[in-house]
């Protein structure tokens, strides 16, 4: 019972918060630079993160930031439920997030990913997503943004494995600039499927950028599945199933 109280107390900061934002930032961000309008709306996420943890019972273990490198690159994560893609807003902003065009359709949540420049895909037509993918990546981290990109293409639950899309290191070898892969068991906190949030602690794994110069997607995409997979197999709670 004690979890569906502070589950509802957290949602009701959740999208109090959002009303603010959508009152207070939004008007002003699209005058912003990218550079301004992003850390004025990223301002939502850091509240998530504090009243998460704060409301829900939950702590955060989160090693490696030390690993994240300054200039731009390709980060790749295991994706489980919202919280991750809150979290790798904050932890090396300025980023662009490939995502399904109907999250634009959202209001207020919607309208600010809008004006943060996110490669946006219609997944109803995966020889165009793809290529938009490819071309839109090269170019954002040209202008010096990183790029997020979820390997695993939709959220998996814990205890689930799903083949990993080589995408993402093709943007990266494309570009030649390295992948910061990334592990995590948010799903085990916030699951994906239920609004009931889960106390307990929260582990992240930021590992070493992963080099691409000179090396194949192939190379690189089996090389960032290994790594976040063996770092689910210490940190999760739930079993890790083989790979198929």
């Amino acid at each position: 019972m004690i979890n569906v109280v502070r589950s509802l107390v957290f949602y009701a900061g959740y999208f109090f918060a959002m009303l603010i934002s959508g009152v207070l930032f939004l008007p002003i961000a699209p005058f912003l630079p990218l550079s301004g309008r992003y850390r004025l709306l990223n301002l939502y996420n850091h509240f998530l993160m504090v009243w998460f943890r704060v409301a829900c019972g939950v702590r955060y273990d989160i090693q490696g930031r030390h690993l994240i490198p300054d200039g731009p690159c390709v980060i790749q994560a295991n994706h489980q439920c919202e919280w991750e893609t809150v979290f790798l807003q904050v932890m090396k902003p300025p980023v662009c997030t490939v995502l399904k065009k109907e999250l634009l359709r959202i209001p207020i949540f919607g309208w600010a990913l809008r004006l943060l420049r996110p490669i946006s895909l219609d997944r109803s037509k995966p020889a165009r997503a793809l290529k938009q993918v490819l071309t839109q990546g090269v170019a954002r981290l040209g202008t010096g943004l990183s790029v997020l990109i979820f390997p695993e293409g939709t959220r998996v639950d814990p205890g689930v494995r799903k083949r990993y899309n080589k995408s993402g290191s093709v943007v990266a070898c494309r570009a030649g600039v390295p992948v910061l892969p990334v592990a995590h068991n948010a799903g085990e906190r916030w699951p994906g499927r239920h609004w009931v949030k889960q106390p307990g602690v929260l582990r992240v794994r930021i590992g070493a950028p992963i080099e691409t110069h000179g090396r194949t997607p192939d190379e690189v995409v089996a090389e960032v599945e290994g790594w976040i997979e063996s770092q689910l197999q210490e940190i999760s709670e739930v079993p890790r199933p083989l790979k198929r």
